[in-house]
């Protein structure tokens, strides 16, 4: 598994378009058979900041997420709503083994 981690923050008066636009990004990713899991959450003391948690059979399937319609709607409809730039870390999976999924 391929476990990418991203780190949003948005600006205050579009956190309800990011929202539409990221839960249409994430409904069309989990329909990708590279993806296992694609989560969407909001930091409960700070609304302004997301995390996504996207978790890939191998690096195939993230490349080919990239590459999909959605995901470059996504980029078009988000690009102007960041509050900086999102940062991202890929990880390994160490516990459930890849196995269990």
């Amino acid at each position: 598994m391929l476990i990418l981690i991203v780190n949003i923050h948005i600006k205050q008066d579009r956190i309800e378009a990011f929202q539409a636009a990221t839960m249409e990004n994430g409904r069309n990713s989990r329909q990708e058979p590279g993806v296992v899991r694609f989560d969407f959450l909001q930091q409960t003391d700070d609304p302004t900041r997301f995390v996504l948690v996207e978790v890939y059979r191998d690096q195939a399937g993230a490349a080919a997420h990239k590459q999909t319609p959605h995901y470059h709607a996504w980029i078009a409809a988000v690009d102007d709503m960041f509050a900086e730039p999102r940062t991202r870390a890929f990880y390994t999976n160490v516990s459930p083994g890849d196995e269990e999924f």
